[in-house]
């Protein structure tokens, strides 16, 4: 290593003791992280990309530095559904650092990577005080039922009110107006419920009339509109 002739001419002096890097919590443990491999953990990053049409939440199970499981769920792109699949292929396995240099392909799952390894390396982990971390496919307990990504779509004008498209319960089919025409509930269909209702062998009618709910006090309704075209 060559230094400038200004260090070159300087005295030394002794630094400190080192005593390394403070702890972080990982998996109900502390570690002095000194290599990537020190990385254990789960949690979550939540990234846009530039223009910050769509989003992404990553969900990764980090075992001592290597990526073992993870959760790619994305929104408000179609083009980053693919750009998800791609990614869901090339981080299990590799180690954090090296999925922090890969190319997702999309600039939101690049954030969320950037996110998630800033909460891991600096002790923040969703798993920090769990002994032991969690078991790989832990992060399938977020989707719930039918395995679906819980997503919420609410559409709004000030000259027309709001309508919900969609909620954590399902796919919105009617609203549920009174007699001010406020919103007092909801009927809606739990789309993961029914699609796992007939892949068991379920007839579809039955299937679709079971899979029906309905939220607050929908059956008090003096009104019923479909939120998508009325």
């Amino acid at each position: 290593m060559e230094n400038s002739p200004g260090v070159e001419n300087m005295c030394k002096i002794c630094s400190c003791p080192h005593h390394g890097p403070s702890p972080i919590p990982q998996e109900g443990g502390w570690t002095k992280s000194l290599e990537i491999k020190d990385i254990s953990g789960l949690s979550h990053g939540v990234g846009t990309c530039a223009p910050q049409q769509g989003a992404c939440k990553l969900t990764l199970n980090v075992k001592n530095g290597i990526i073992e499981e993870a959760l790619v769920e994305t929104i408000g792109c179609s083009g980053m559904t693919h750009s998800a699949a791609m990614a869901g292929e090339i981080l299990p396995g590799k180690t954090l650092l090296e999925c922090l240099n890969t190319d997702l392909v999309c600039d939101a799952i690049n954030d969320a990577m950037k996110k998630i390894f800033l909460q891991l390396v600096y002790g923040r982990s969703q798993t920090a005080f769990s002994k032991g971390g969690l078991p790989i496919g832990a992060s399938l307990e977020d989707l719930g039922k039918g395995k679906c990504s819980q997503i919420g779509t609410i559409f709004s004008t000030k000259s027309k009110g709001v309508r919900y498209m969609q909620t954590v319960e399902g796919y919105t089919m009617l609203m549920a107006l009174d007699g001010n025409n406020e919103i007092i509930g909801y009927k809606y269909i739990d789309m993961g419920t029914f699609i796992e209702k007939i892949k068991n062998g379920e007839n579809i009618e039955s299937a679709w009339n079971s899979s029906i709910k309905t939220y607050g006090r929908f059956d008090e309704g003096i009104k019923f509109i479909d939120p998508r075209t009325e």
